[in-house]
Order: C-alpha cells, then structure tokens, then sequence
C-alpha cells in the first residue's frame, strides 16, 4: 500500500517538473512572468529530478546554465543513492 503512495506521488512530481520546465520556456519565449529557479529546484529535490531533466532536454530550457546542467542530475544521483540506502540498509 505505501509503496503505491510513493510511487503515485513520484510520478506526479516527475510530471510537473516535465510541466514547469516547459511552461517556463513558453514564458520565457512570451517575456511573461517566469517560474522562480529556486520553484524549479524544490520540484527537482522534492522527487521530480527525472522529469525536470527529461524537460530541460525536450524544451531545450536551462542548458546553457551550469547550475541546471550540474545541479539537476546532481539531485538525481542523490536521490538514488538515498533510495538505495533505504532500501538496502534500513
């Protein structure tokens, strides 16, 4: 049952990291008000990291910034390396 949970909410903030990465190119490209990075971040940490990479390649947004570039699959391979630890460990 908790499995399923984490599995459903991991998905959903895969999804809208995918989302937001995308929404804030259409706003960049529109000038418009924009998703703070800090937003984009807190999704990424929060479980989002796969979708918010996935995004940045297909709407080709935050590649040219370094922090995005290093950060993003920084987030992942922390998140991995917590996921192996619980689930091997504890």
């Amino acid at each position: 049952m908790t499995i399923n949970i984490i599995i459903i909410y991991l998905i959903c903030m895969n999804i809208l990291g995918f989302a937001s990465m995308g929404i804030d190119k259409e706003k960049a490209k529109r000038n418009a008000w924009r998703i703070p990075e800090k937003t984009l971040f807190l999704i990424a940490i929060m479980g989002g990291s796969i979708g918010s990479i996935a995004g940045m390649q297909v709407f080709r947004h935050k590649t040219k910034h370094m922090s995005f570039v290093i950060g993003m699959p920084l987030i992942l391979i922390l998140q991995v390396i917590c996921a192996v630890a619980v689930i091997f460990f504890i």
